[in-house]
């Protein structure tokens, strides 16, 4: 091996060629979804409408009994204050309010069998009403539509051949006589959809006695169940607390409405010459406590009252849509703004559970949605998983 001598390497002139170096290729952001988990979810949901459906018989009755309770603890409370006992404040409180509603119905009876009795000569007058209308209107003329509809049907018997050689067949002609209107029918409809209301009403009173008569006594257990931490009692507490407040709040706010809407129909009743306006205005506000139905019922026997005394269906109208505009004003206006500011629930979430509430239970789904939605907001404001739908369901 020869060594080479340093001064023997003749270095190189040319650039040295760059090393290309590849650019990290940055992958797109995939938010991590757990499709088993949304699944699930979505299946019990399903499943948790289905039941809430299926054993309405039995949610109605308690969700009632606890809004009464929620309603009727404060007046139990201060009873119980004045060395009253809870079992008997709560049963005297309900006695009372069982006999102002019994007081008001005998007070109304007059009226509503006068109403019943007087059912056939609204019709026949209504009748009556409606045919010296028809036979004053004038005749329309023949639409274009009718008109080539004759011209066709002309054609068609000008065109079809001979008279003579046409054979003419008879047709018999089979009349369809409609069902006899049986009242037998509607009464054993109605007297037993009666008495499925009475069997709900007598549970949710018993419900709302032992729920009053209990006091606290479920709040501590469930306050103990919530966790073993101080924190998770303490979450629980404030929901507790949140969600009796917001729902006496709304349920004085009802109050309010139905009284501001009962003054309102009596004094617009009185300027028209309806009898007994005040009557009417005091049916129109306890009647507005019953979501839609209520409000139609109201209006609807205002109607009839005003065609009665007046004997002019320009008058029923007039006092039909009155009652309408009253009860709509209240019920889409002022009702989903106050509840929204007193509830700290949006308008749009009212609106849209106070429907998909209706459509499960019905009318008293229409009357507990609000309160429903409360407590699942104050539920949610304080689980992390659940904070979006509380900023949803919040204003």
């Amino acid at each position: 091996m020869f060594d080479v001598p340093s001064s023997a390497v003749v270095p190189s002139t040319e650039p040295a060629t760059p090393v290309a170096v590849a650019a990290p290729v940055l992958a797109p952001e995939v938010l991590p979804v757990d499709v088993r988990n949304t699944a699930l979810v979505f299946l019990s949901l399903a499943v948790a409408v289905f039941l809430l459906h299926w054993a309405s018989a039995v949610f109605i009755p308690v969700m009632l009994g606890l809004l009464c309770s929620y309603a009727l603890t404060p007046m139990v409370d201060r009873l119980e204050r004045w060395h009253i006992p809870r079992a008997l404040g709560a049963g005297v409180l309900l006695l009372v309010l069982i006999g102002a509603i019994g007081g008001g119905a005998y007070f109304l009876r007059d009226d509503a069998s006068r109403l019943v009795t007087a059912l056939p000569e609204a019709v026949q007058k209504v009748k009556v009403a409606t045919d010296r209308e028809k036979r004053a209107a004038k005749p329309l003329p023949p639409s274009t539509l009718e008109s080539v509809q004759k011209a066709a049907e002309q054609l068609v018997q000008v065109t079809s051949g001979d008279s003579s050689t046409t054979t003419t067949t008879r047709v018999t002609q089979v009349q369809v006589a409609p069902a006899r209107f049986n009242i037998k029918d509607y009464l054993w409809t109605g007297t037993m959809g009666l008495a499925r209301v009475v069997g709900q009403g007598v549970v949710t009173l018993f419900m709302t006695f032992f729920l009053l008569t209990a006091g606290d006594t479920f709040r501590r257990k469930l306050v103990r169940v919530a966790g073993n931490t101080l924190a998770q009692r303490k979450i629980t507490v404030q929901a507790l607390n949140e969600i009796t407040e917001q729902i006496q709040r709304y349920l004085l706010l009802h109050l309010f409405i139905s009284a501001l809407v009962g003054v309102v129909t009596g004094l617009c009743f009185w300027a028209m010459g309806l009898e007994n306006a005040a009557l009417w205005g005091v049916v129109g506000a306890v009647f507005r406590l019953v979501p839609y139905v209520g409000s139609a019922a109201a209006a609807g026997g205002a109607a009839l009252v005003a065609f009665l005394q007046f004997g002019s269906v320009n008058m029923a109208l007039a006092v039909l849509v009155l009652s309408v505009t009253i009860h709509s004003i209240a019920g889409t206006l002022i009702t989903p703004w106050l509840a929204s500011r007193a509830s700290r629930l949006n308008p749009v979430a009212i609106f849209i559970g106070v429907i998909a509430w209706g459509w499960l239970w019905g009318v008293w789904g229409l009357l507990l949605g609000v309160p429903i939605l409360m407590a699942i907001k104050a539920v949610c404001d304080r689980i992390d998983d659940l904070k979006p739908l509380g900023e949803f369901l919040g204003n």
